[in-house]
C-alpha cells in the first residue's frame, strides 16, 4: 500500500499521475514511482522519499505518453528504498505492476519463479506479480493477469501496464479498494476518489474478485471466472474545494475547525423534536427488528474503536442493551459467539479498513445482522453491510482523524436516541436530548474560538516527552483518543487510562516532569475524578484539566485549565475531545513534526 493511480486518454499522462499522487499524499508513504509507455519502450522511474523527489527525477527527460500507472508506497515487505518502490517490472522490462495489499504466499511463488529462471531485484512481495503475469503472458494482458491472480493468496488492488498492450490498463481487486472514473475519451483508476475528482464525478467501485480492462473509450469488468459484470456508476458528491486546505496551514487544523459544520451535517434531517427521536433512513429496513436487539457488538480499529467505546457507554446507559466493543483485528481470531438477537456494528471512516472488513465478513458468516457506520459513500463497508449510517463528515485528509471521530460520536448518539425511544425513553426525555444535540455544533464553535488558550498550554509542554491522560465513564474513551492524537502526530509517548486505574501502576511514573491531562467535567463521577487529581498532585504531578464552564472549585487544584460548555453527560465526549485535538496539533507544530503525514502511518490501513 498506499496510493494507486492509472490514466489512459488523450492527455499527457505524467502531470495527471503526479497530481493524483499528490491528492493521495495524505495517506502516508515512503517512496513513489510511475511507469509510462513511450516510443522507446516502457519507462519506469521511482525513488525513495517524497513526490517532489520523483518530480525532480522526471525533469531529466520529456514525457509524451498518454497511458501510465503510478504509486506511493508505505513499506510492508522490504525497507523503503529506490529498488523496493513501485512500480515493479518483469524480467524483460515489458510489464509494470503497482499494488496495494499483501501477497501472503509470495515466498513460495518467488521460489517457483526463480526455478523457472526469473530474476528478482527487490525484497518486496509485489514483484512476484510482475513475474507471474510475465510467466502467463501470451499477448493478452487481461488473461495473463487473471490466471496469475488465481495463484495468489492474500489481498491486492493492482494496476498493470504492458508495452505490447499500450491501449489498456488492467486493474483487479481483492481486499484493497480500487475505483474507476469515467471521463470523455479518458479513464482513470485509483485507490482513492481524491485522485479522481478533478477529472470526473462518475465512478465505479470494483468489488472483490473483479478485474477491469480499461481503455480510452471505456472499460469492461468481469470476475476472475470470466463472468462479465455490468458497471454500477455512482456520482461523487465531494468537490475539489473540499480536499484543499482553504487557507489553513495544515489539513488537520482545517478539519478540526470544520467540526461545527460536519456535526450539523451529521444531524441534518435526522432529528424529530416533536417526537423526541432520531430517524436514520439507512436503518429503516430494520426498524421493526431494532427494538428486539438483545446484544450489540461494536467492532473497529484505532480512533473508530474509541468512538465505539463511547457508544457502548451511551447505549448501555440509555437503552439498557448489553454492548461489547471488539478490536476488529482480534475479532475473527477469537471465535466470537454470535447468537440470535445479536447485531454487529462495524465502524470505519474510510469503509475500507482491512481488519474491520474481515471482522464484518466473519460476523456475516456467523449469521449476524451487520450495520455500518462510515464516511465514504460507496466504500466496501457501505456496500457489504446489511444497512448502515453515513456520518457525512466529508473528505478527511489529515492522517490523524478528528472530524470523523466527532461525527461518529454524533451518529452513535443518534442511534442511542432512536433505540432509547424504541425502548424506555419517554418522549419528554427524547425532546430534551434532541435540544441538547442541536446545541452541540454551536458549543464546539465556542470551544474553537478559544484556540489561543490551548496553544498557550501547548507551548508550556511542547518539549515534554511523556503524557498521561485520565478520564472516567464517558470520558475514558476521550482520554484514550487524546493520548492517541498526541502520539500519532507529535511522536510523544502518551497513554490514556481510566482515572481510577492510575493507582494500579501508572502512578509510579508521576513526578514534576509528567504532565497529566485530566477530563474533570461536572458529571456523575466528578467527585471521584477530583480525588484522582489529588493523588496526582500528591506526587508533584502537573495537571492540565478539561473542566465545565463555571467550575471554580477545580481551579484551585490544577496547574492549567480549559473550560468547555455544559451538556448532557452522554454528549460530553463531543466537547471534551476538541481541546485535546488542538493540544496535540499545537504540540506537534511546536516540535516541528509533519502534522498531516506523520511518520510510519497511513490514512486507510488496507493490510492486516
Amino acid at each position: 500500500m498506499c496510493g494507486i493511480i492509472g490514466y489512459i486518454g488523450e492527455k499527457e499522462t505524467v502531470p495527471i499521475l503526479i497530481d493524483g499522487l499528490k491528492r493521495m499524499e495524505y495517506r502516508g508513504y515512503d517512496s513513489a514511482g510511475l511507469a509510462v509507455i513511450e516510443e522507446e519502450g516502457l519507462i519506469c522511474e521511482k525513488t525513495v522519499g517524497k513526490i517532489t523527489d520523483l518530480e525532480a527525477l522526471l525533469k531529466k527527460r520529456k514525457f509524451l505518453s498518454t497511458v501510465g500507472i503510478a504509486h506511493t508506497r508505505w513499506a510492508t515487505h522490504g525497507e523503503p528504498s529506490d529498488f523496493n518502490a513501485h512500480p515493479h517490472i518483469d524480467c524483460k522490462g515489458e510489464i509494470a505492476v503497482v499494488h496495494n495489499g499483501i501477497i501472503e504466499n509470495y515466498m513460495a511463488l518467488r521460489e517457483l519463479l526463480e526455478r523457472k529462471g526469473h530474476k528478482f531485484r527487490t525484497q518486496t512481495d509485489t514483484e512476484v506479480l510482475a513475474h507471474l503475469i510475465e510467466e502467463y503472458y501470451q499477448g493478452d494482458l487481461a488473461e495473463a493477469t487473471r490466471v496469475a491472480l488465481t495463484q495468489v493468496e492474500g489481498t491486492y488492488g493492482i494496476a498493470v501496464l504492458c508495452l505490447h498492450n499500450p491501449d489498456q490498463i488492467v486493474a483487479a481487486r481483492k481486499g484493497s479498494p480500487l475505483v474507476i472514473g469515467k471521463g470523455m475519451g479518458e479513464q482513470i483508476v485509483a485507490s482513492d476518489i481524491a485522485a479522481l475528482i478533478r477529472y470526473t464525478n462518475q465512478v465505479v467501485y470494483l468489488e472483490d474478485g473483479e478485474l477491469a480492462v480499461i481503455t480510452r473509450e471505456g472499460f469492461t469488468i468481469s470476475t476472475t471466472e470470466k463472468v462479465e459484470i455490468p458497471p454500477k456508476f455512482q456520482e461523487i458528491s465531494w468537490s475539489l474545494d473540499m480536499i484543499e486546505k482553504g487557507g489553513y496551514p495544515h489539513f488537520m487544523l482545517k478539519e478540526i475547525f470544520e467540526q461545527p459544520t460536519t456535526l450539523r451535517n451529521a444531524i441534518r434531517g435526522r432529528l424529530n423534536e416533536e417526537e423526541g427521536t432520531a430517524r436514520l433512513n439507512g436503518l429503516r429496513l430494520y426498524y421493526d427488528d431494532l427494538p428486539h436487539i438483545r446484544r450489540i457488538i461494536f467492532t473497529a480499529c484505532g480512533t473508530s474503536w474509541h468512538a465505539a467505546l463511547a457508544g457502548e457507554y451511551m447505549i448501555e446507559d440509555l437503552v439498557h442493551t448489553p454492548v461489547e466493543v471488539e478490536y476488529a483485528s482480534e475479532f475473527r481470531y477469537r471465535s466470537p459467539i454470535i447468537d440470535e438477537g445479536t447485531v454487529v456494528f462495524v465502524i470505519s471512516q474510510s469503509g475500507e479498513t482491512a481488519d474491520t472488513l474481515a471482522a464484518m465478513r466473519e460476523a456475516k458468516r456467523k449469521g449476524a445482522t451487520t450495520l455500518g457506520i462510515c464516511n465514504v459513500v460507496g466504500s466496501t463497508i457501505a456496500r457489504e453491510t446489511d444497512a448502515g449510517v453515513y456520518i457525512h463528515a466529508g473528505p478527511e485528509i489529515g492522517v490523524a482523524s478528528t472530524k470523523a471521530f466527532t461525527s461518529q460520536l454524533m451518529v452513535l448518539g443518534l442511534i442511542t436516541l432512536m433505540l432509547g425511544r424504541m425502548r424506555d425513553l419517554s418522549a419528554e426525555q427524547g425532546r430534551e436530548i434532541v435540544k441538547a444535540i442541536k446545541r452541540i455544533p454551536d458549543q464546539v464553535e465556542r470551544i474553537l474560538n478559544k484556540d489561543k488558550e490551548v496553544k498557550k498550554i501547548a507551548s508550556a509542554f511542547a518539549h515534554s516527552n511523556n503524557f498521561l491522560y485520565l478520564g472516567r465513564s464517558y470520558n475514558f474513551p476521550v482520554a484514550l483518543e487524546g493520548a492517541l492524537k498526541l502520539k500519532e502526530i507529535s511522536y510523544v509517548h502518551a497513554e490514556g487510562y481510566p482515572a481510577a486505574e492510575m493507582k494500579h501502576g501508572p502512578i509510579a511514573l508521576i513526578d514534576k516532569n509528567m504532565p497529566v491531562v485530566v477530563i474533570a467535567i461536572k458529571d456523575s463521577v466528578y467527585d471521584k475524578v477530583l480525588s484522582n487529581i489529588e493523588e496526582v498532585k500528591a506526587r508533584k504531578g502537573v495537571v492540565i484539566a478539561i473542566a465545565t464552564e463555571g467550575d471554580e472549585r477545580i481551579k484551585r487544584m490544577v496547574d492549567h485549565i480549559f473550560y468547555v460548555p455544559k451538556t448532557m453527560e452522554f454528549l460530553t465526549p463531543l466537547l471534551t475531545v476538541i481541546p485535546l485535538q488542538l493540544l496535540a496539533y499545537h504540540i506537534a507544530v511546536l516540535r516541528g513534526c509533519h502534522v498531516d503525514q506523520p511518520r510510519n502511518l497511513a490514512k486507510s490501513v488496507t493490510v492486516e
